[in-house]
């Protein structure tokens, strides 16, 4: 820019007087110095002109909206086999059925009357164990995935105190319940049970007898029950005890399940080996 000034100022004052060239020694006049310096101020203008647009202006971009794609992630390469978590719920049971107790299902539940702790129960070893810390309690376990008119339910079962383990059919939690319960003092029982509030029922005795079949002392049997239309039987060790006429109960559909209690003696530990439910 300098430059180009110095040129314009070198070629309209300081060349020799082209309008006189036989008088070097006359300059410009006033006119003539008017006139230059216009030429001048166009000069100027045209070269400022110049300059600012070889400056240029710059571009005014609109700043991208896009989004950009989110790459995946790499997964590492590994030779670990990926662990698969099981399924948290389990497929519903047949009607009939056996349950050898490997492990914990969502079918069973447990409801307890009397006793001042709860009870436990832990799938483990090929069997359900129930825990009972207190005299004087009743728990109940009920497969609550089928209503049976007719089933006969049977089961491996062993306990080592003062109590008693049985089996549960047409349990209804409004009408009540069938239980057949051995114990530890060589008995059998058939009772009806009924809830009172929750967590509290009342039992009535439809018959009790003492029994070959079953070791006083110590609980460790295989029982079954067997409920068909108004009449139920009774079999320890697959040995018919008793038949039996309920009409007078009025209990004609429910679910299947188990039973055990403590006496006076405590804890009580009871074990199901297996459950098993048929037409016959």
């Amino acid at each position: 820019m300098l430059a180009l000034i110095a040129l314009v100022w070198a070629n309209y004052f300081d060349r020799p007087n082209t309008l006189f060239p036989g008088r070097p020694d006359l300059r410009l006049e006033s006119c003539d110095i008017k006139s230059v310096m216009k030429k001048y101020q166009l000069s100027m203008g045209f070269l400022v002109l110049m300059f600012a647009c070889n400056l240029g202006v710059p571009t005014l971009r609109a700043e991208s909206t896009t989004t950009p794609a989110l790459l995946p992630t790499p997964i590492p390469a590994t030779t670990t086999p990926t662990f698969v978590s099981p399924p948290t719920t389990a497929p519903a049971p047949p009607r009939f059925f056996a349950d050898e107790f490997d492990f914990a299902t969502p079918f069973w539940e447990f409801l307890q009357s009397g006793g001042s702790a709860s009870p436990s129960t832990v799938f483990e070893n090929g069997a359900l164990q129930i825990t009972i810390p207190t005299p004087d309690t009743w728990y109940v376990g009920i497969h609550n995935v089928h209503t049976y008119s007719n089933v006969f339910i049977r089961a491996k079962i062993a306990a080592g105190a003062a109590g008693s383990m049985g089996l549960i059919c047409r349990y209804d939690a409004s009408n009540g319940w069938y239980e057949f319960n051995i114990d530890s003092g060589g008995k059998y029982s058939l009772l009806l049970g009924q809830w009172l509030a929750p967590g509290i029922a009342k039992y009535i005795s439809i018959a009790a007898a003492s029994s070959s079949q079953i070791q006083a002392g110590n609980v460790n049997a295989e029982i079954g029950l067997f409920c068909e239309e108004n009449i139920l039987s009774l079999y320890v060790n697959e040995t018919l005890l008793r038949r039996l006429d309920v009409t007078n109960y009025g209990l004609t559909e429910g679910h299947s399940g188990l039973a055990a209690a403590s006496y006076g003696d405590a804890p009580l530990i009871a074990a199901f080996e297996w459950i098993k439910l048929s037409e016959k």
